[in-house]
């Protein structure tokens, strides 16, 4: 649409706009629900550009690597954890305690992972009287959550990848 001298792709502006987003969403994986954003992302070009046979095919596999990748660090962490000692009940309180921090403390890295460790850390605390064992199963949910993050960006970069299949064919 030109504006003076100037015209304006849109097609080319709604893709430029979108990958922008979907970049934002992979950087911010380790505090915000960046997967999410990726795929809010690829909703939002499908509802602007259309989505075809094509991005429908896509968009069914994008939604399932987000709701993967989204499940992947909680089942991680909770893994580790209970690989370090931690009982199940133990990880699926923390779990629960990372989702009620989010809502207390609406910055994912501070209420949910905070709540989540510290919870952790104190049960286990208590239950097996030993600061050293409850660090152990501590550092064993830290690790969950650094793979479930390595994890989750793989899969953030397959769903930008199949966005820009998808965009561009």
């Amino acid at each position: 649409m030109p504006i003076g001298p100037f015209s304006i792709d849109i097609p080319l502006l709604i893709k430029s706009i979108t990958m922008t987003i979907m970049l934002a969403g992979l950087l911010v994986l380790p505090l915000l629900p960046g997967l999410v954003i990726i795929w809010v992302a690829a909703l939002g070009y499908g509802l602007a550009a259309g989505f075809g046979t094509l991005g429908w095919i896509m968009f069914a596999i994008l939604t399932v690597l987000m709701i993967a990748g989204s499940v992947v660090d909680n089942i991680l962490m909770g893994r580790s954890a209970h690989k370090e000692g931690a009982p199940w009940w133990v990880t699926l309180v923390a779990l629960v305690a990372a989702i009620l921090g989010s809502f207390v403390i609406p910055i994912p890295i501070l209420g949910g992972i905070l709540a989540a460790l510290g919870t952790l850390f104190v049960i286990e605390w208590i239950r097996r009287k030993d600061w050293r064992k409850a660090l152990a199963s501590l550092k064993g949910m830290l690790v969950g959550w650094g793979w479930a993050f390595v994890i989750r960006f793989i899969i953030g970069m397959i769903m930008i990848g199949l966005w820009l299949i998808w965009a561009w064919v």
